[in-house]
């Protein structure tokens, strides 16, 4: 097997922000298995038998994401290729989203105003599952510091770690499943929760994927205990990059600043999205990023 980095690099249409990316990974960076520079993201990976790292980096003046691709995940270049595309949403059309939008009164500003927006995505589906249970009911900080504790008790040395990279891969649906969670930080229920997850993608019982559309997704997620449907959209929206995914009762989309001081109603606010039908999570994108005040 060649023993340098494969470089690879990814076209997209322009405009589109580095600096969104790097602000969305600095904020859940999970130490040991990301690491995040000004200009570039790394972190491990594993799909199947196959383990190794990837790092991004973006080109000055062009409209290419590089990407590069440790020597023993080579064999599996395309299926990375593929998820670094949905992870940094290489593929969408920005002037075609802002026109969707263009007659919004609400998003159209907001989509006007930052046209390069796009919606970070997770390398792995069930990583980010994980981080969305570990997730429910506290900040995101502290989602990352317990998610950290997984990892930290189960996650396996990478082989040929980069030296200045991640070092740790994310821990397996059985290592999960299987793990004594006691003092992990997390209440009784949700521990519960994660692990009836982790032992139903397991043994294959929860098909965790969005081949036959995100609402099934959705259902299929809403019918584990402890996960409701803000949890099982926010998985849909994050871990597959579905377009149209829309969890209504985020509290940062509820009380974005096009609402006025009261916010508004997660009702009222899904009636309110059925116009922003087929890219509700664009419009969740532009909400989130004026909430955090741009």
């Amino acid at each position: 097997m060649n023993s340098a980095a494969t470089t690879l690099h990814l076209p997209f249409l322009a405009p589109w922000d580095w600096q969104q990316f790097q602000r969305h990974f600095a904020l859940r960076l999970l130490p040991g298995v990301e690491t995040l520079a000004d200009d570039g993201y790394c972190r491990s990976i594993r799909i199947g038998g196959v383990t190794g790292w990837l790092a991004v980096s973006p080109l000055a003046g062009q409209n290419l994401l590089e990407l590069r691709i440790s020597p023993s995940a080579q064999t599996i270049s395309s299926a990375l290729v593929t998820r670094v595309r949905r992870m940094f949403d290489l593929d969408a059309d920005p002037q075609a989203i802002a026109a969707h939008f263009a007659a919004d009164a609400l998003l159209g500003p907001l989509v006007a105003g930052y046209p390069g927006l796009r919606l970070p995505t997770a390398f792995d589906p069930f990583e980010q599952a994980v981080r969305a249970i570990v997730g429910q009911q506290v900040t995101v900080k502290a989602a990352v510091t317990i998610t950290g504790r997984l990892v930290a008790r189960l996650g396996e040395p990478l082989p040929d770690a980069p030296a200045q990279g991640p070092q740790y891969l994310f821990p397996t649906p059985e290592q999960i499943a299987s793990a004594d969670l006691s003092a992990i930080g997390m209440p009784a229920k949700r521990v519960l929760a994660l692990q009836h997850l982790s032992a139903a993608v397991a043994d294959g019982s929860l098909e965790l994927h969005v081949e036959d559309g995100a609402d099934a997704l959705v259902e299929r997620l809403c019918a584990l205990p402890g996960i409701g449907p803000w949890t099982a959209e926010y998985i849909a929206l994050r871990g597959f990059g579905a377009v149209d995914a829309f969890p209504a009762a985020d509290l940062g989309l509820l009380k974005a600043p096009v609402w006025g001081q009261g916010g508004i109603g997660a009702r009222e606010l899904k009636i309110r999205a059925e116009a922003w039908r087929p890219w509700r999570a664009y419009a969740a994108i532009h909400l989130w990023h004026s909430y955090a005040g741009g």
